[in-house]
């Protein structure tokens, strides 16, 4: 195994992210990994891709937001820094209002870099209430201020580290904004496929809101299917869910191996949805 850099980490927090449960996930890992095409359709703040650090990957999600920052890291890691240390300098409730609402207006957001729109998505997200990234049916950002002490708003280290690993020229690693099923559509035997996508919640509480469009059952539905077709393909695939009966229904499969496991959530609209809850990880292999 190659020797992995700690500050290879989530430059984000993302609600969902899986550090705490790196430790279960991980064992599910094939010990081979390096031999492998790693893929992680839904990456988000990417917890487990930046713990792996795999060598080649295809890293991918739907919020090309999301997506743009990991971008603006690999191809203008200084000017990114250097509007974060503005960002850094001018933090304030009222400073945090003004960088907010510049989505309200489409032509002036339009005519922003994506260098500022990641530094953007980055400080606000290191300043707003929980440090949670949440949009409403426009697709705006809407989260409120969070009033921390001293947010790592510009994190030079890690944001630096994780430009170095993404950009290796002894890597390669593809980073993409498409459909789930289209992210995966290259992998082989040779490849392993990591799932986390917006999980399963029957009763709408738990936190969807990184983009304006929903992950509902159909989409639940559609994506169990690209797992079965992965399945028939030889790929080894592990995703992650909530343990709910609609979960375990979908993927009832004698091919399958679902494994209860226990994980803390902080966020969730209902308060009876945070703390201790049961989620499962679902393999394709004995």
């Amino acid at each position: 195994m190659q020797k992995k850099n700690p500050l290879v980490k989530p430059y984000l927090k993302w609600a969902g992210g899986k550090r705490q449960l790196l430790p279960e996930i991980k064992k599910y890992i094939p010990k081979q990994l390096n031999r492998l095409q790693y893929y992680e359709p839904f990456v988000g703040a990417g917890a487990v891709f930046f713990d792996a650090q795999p060598k080649r990957a295809v890293i991918n999600d739907y919020n090309s937001q999301l997506i743009m920052t990991y971008n603006t890291i690999v191809r203008n890691i200084d000017g990114l820094l250097e509007v974060l240390r503005m960002h850094r300098s001018n933090n304030s409730e009222k400073y945090f209002y003004e960088i907010r609402s510049q989505d309200r207006d489409a032509k002036a957001f339009a005519s922003l870099t994506n260098t500022e729109k990641s530094a953007r998505l980055i400080y606000l997200n290191k300043t707003c209430y929980n440090g949670l990234y949440r949009v409403n049916s426009q697709g705006l950002f809407n989260s409120p201020y969070g009033r921390y002490q001293n947010p790592a708003i510009c994190d030079e280290p890690v944001l630096r580290a994780i430009h170095n690993y993404l950009s290796s020229n002894e890597n390669e690693i593809e980073i993409s904004s498409e459909d789930f099923a289209v992210a995966v559509q290259t992998a082989n035997h040779q490849s392993f496929v990591y799932f986390d996508p917006p999980y399963h919640s029957p009763d709408n509480t738990n936190f969807t809101g990184y983009q304006a469009d929903k992950f509902d059952d159909a989409e639940q539905t559609r994506l169990r299917d690209t797992f079965a077709d992965l399945t028939g393909r030889g790929v080894k695939c592990l995703l992650s869910n909530s343990d709910t009966k609609f979960i375990r229904e979908l993927y009832a499969n004698d091919e399958y191996d679902i494994i209860s496991v226990l994980a803390k959530r902080a966020i969730n609209s209902d308060s009876a949805g945070r703390g201790n809850v049961n989620e499962v990880l679902i393999k394709n292999w004995r």
